[in-house]
């Protein structure tokens, strides 16, 4: 390898290094301060799995224990066959189910218009849930009863 290369080399993993740590601190930021409010079934433990993921990630959760959380998130657009296990409200959007972090935070900064986002069921390996990932989650975008893949993690 010759001297410029691993010159440059060197600037280039510095500064990429830099800028993943940028990143990192940006996401955490971005959640800091935020409000996740989980309605949940008082029944379910994941839910509250969830919640303990999403203050790792910086959000500030509060769950409420509720039995009628389909009824709810049915309120807020989220038809039954797209509805997770818990319902979460963070800055004006409905999170539905074991949605990753880090397509809740591209929906916040990006600010679509829509009405939540779903990752449908209980899928395994999913954020709260445990268990081995099966394959790529789905997440759906909601706006007036229609639904759309927004997301593939």
């Amino acid at each position: 390898m010759s001297k410029s290369l691993k010159k440059y080399g060197s600037r280039l993993l510095i500064a990429l290094a830099a800028t993943s740590v940028m990143t990192l601190s940006s996401v955490a930021a971005h959640a800091a301060n935020l409000e996740a409010k989980i309605i949940k079934n008082p029944n379910c433990g994941c839910c509250t799995m969830h919640g303990d993921y999403l203050r790792a990630h910086g959000f500030d959760v509060t769950i409420t224990n509720d039995e009628n959380v389909y009824d709810i998130a049915r309120m807020a657009g989220v038809p039954d066959e797209m509805q997770g296990c818990h319902l979460t409200m963070i800055d004006g959007y409905a999170i539905s189910g074991h949605v990753p972090v880090e397509t809740i935070l591209k929906m916040l900064e990006e600010r679509p218009d829509i009405t939540a986002i779903t990752l449908p069921g209980m899928p395994m390996g999913s954020p709260g849930m445990g268990g081995q990932k099966e394959a790529p989650f789905e997440i759906y975008s909601l706006k007036a009863g229609q639904a759309e893949i927004y997301d593939v993690r």
